[in-house]
């Protein structure tokens, strides 16, 4: 004979046990979360204290030594880290941040100078004008980018995009050159085309057809690369650099690091701005339309100042990933100690100097406490970064919220 169900008030209370278990669960994994934080930045800031409050003959380090190094204003272009360096009697040690600072700050802001104009711009497209059916494949795919070790990135581009920019470097500026006008071209061109053929190559669908005519517009720029070496650079572009604008050159720089780590930072850009204009409500671009408002008027003057705090917020966890990067501006910038306005010059970031010294560097010295300094100001950094973040989406969500759209 078969067993009778349980009754209905112990089924109750089995899945109020579930539920609260998995409560539970939750609410101590965040508390855990939260602690961990918490005692990674206290255990950074007590092991940095000594450094200026030392004990026993040691001495303290003031803060102009950590941003100045001691150095003439003059040679503020040279290396000032190098905290293990034999130095004479009356040498100031090298042991100042600021070029370890500058380095991160560039490698930033050349990665979202690439990035955050490529990731708005697929979002923008991918939600209101893309179709459906091609949103559905291509958004996965490029949210899975994300999920590509910085390591394979960094080798990638220290080890063949940076060679090979430095041997193509005039196509490379014929193609940033043609970048900007060859899309806006194919806009002008498809606008004037007959209405069967503006049919069969419709806006929904610009993200395949428009990739063989920028294959088109890269060939145009490798057969204009010459002729404009000659007549705008007197034959030789890298020479012209070095001379005339007395840049030099490194082969692994700062606009290799900005392009790899633009790579790398889109996809989250793209995927949190996507989400914050196709989460925008519907009625909002449907009552602009109503009245008249095309497409882009739509787009410019109602959705994207709907969006600005989610899109804000991408960006700002964006350049929080881009400057705790450690791999690709370790394997990609030449690891160069430099302050300069040169983006050809090479940088060297903090995480990368972490990376590099920690191993080497005694634990309790110096050198040591140096380094987790360093550490600390980064875990500060990006903790505020995200905290904004989080801030500007509550703030999303409340708007949502008012305009009747929802969390």
């Amino acid at each position: 004979m078969l067993d009778s169900p349980p009754p209905t008030a112990v089924r109750r209370r089995l899945r109020q046990g579930r539920d609260r278990l998995a409560t539970a669960l939750i609410t101590a994994g965040g508390i855990g979360v939260i602690a961990a934080l918490l005692a990674i930045g206290l255990f950074l800031a007590v092991e940095v204290v000594p450094l200026f409050w030392p004990s026993g003959e040691a001495s303290a380090i003031s803060p102009e030594a950590l941003w100045s190094g001691g150095e003439a204003a003059e040679d503020a272009s040279r290396h000032r880290w190098a905290p293990t360096a034999t130095l004479a009697p009356d040498e100031t040690p090298r042991i100042s941040l600021a070029p370890l600072a500058w380095g991160t700050l560039e490698a930033a802001a050349w990665a979202l100078v690439i990035a955050v104009p490529l990731a708005l711009g697929a979002a923008a497209h991918s939600s209101l004008f893309m179709s459906r059916r091609l949103r559905s494949r291509l958004k996965p795919t490029l949210e899975l980018m994300e999920a590509l070790p910085g390591v394979v990135v960094g080798f990638v581009a220290g080890l063949v995009l940076a060679p090979w920019v430095e041997r193509h470097l005039a196509e490379v500026a014929a193609a940033l050159l043609l970048l900007v006008p060859g899309p806006l071209l194919a806009g002008g061109l498809w606008s004037r085309l007959p209405a069967p053929w503006r049919e069969a190559l419709p806006l929904g669908w610009a993200g395949l057809w428009l990739v063989p005519w920028l294959a088109l517009v890269l060939a145009a720029s490798v057969w204009l690369a010459p002729w404009l070496e000659a007549v705008a650079f007197d034959g030789d572009l890298r020479r012209f650099l070095e001379l005339r604008l007395g840049l030099d050159i490194a082969v692994r720089n700062a606009l290799i690091v900005g392009a790899a780590m633009g790579f790398a930072v889109m996809p989250s850009v793209y995927a949190l701005a996507e989400d914050a204009l196709s989460g925008v409500p519907s009625s909002l671009a449907e009552g602009a339309q109503a009245l008249g408002a095309t497409r882009w008027q739509t787009f410019w003057k109602v959705v994207l100042p709907a969006a600005s705090p989610g899109i804000f917020s991408a960006v700002m966890i964006g350049a929080g990933r881009a400057v705790g990067e450690t791999m690709i501006v370790l394997m990609a910038s030449g690891n160069a100690a430099l302050m300069t306005l040169n983006p050809l010059d090479g940088l060297r970031s903090l995480a990368a100097t972490i990376a590099i010294e920690l191993p080497e560097a005694g634990p309790g010295g110096v050198h040591y406490q140096l380094l987790l300094l360093a550490a600390l100001a980064l875990f500060v950094f990006t903790f505020l970064v995200n905290t904004l973040a989080e801030l500007v989406r509550t703030r999303l969500r409340r708007r949502y919220r008012r305009l009747g759209g929802g969390a």
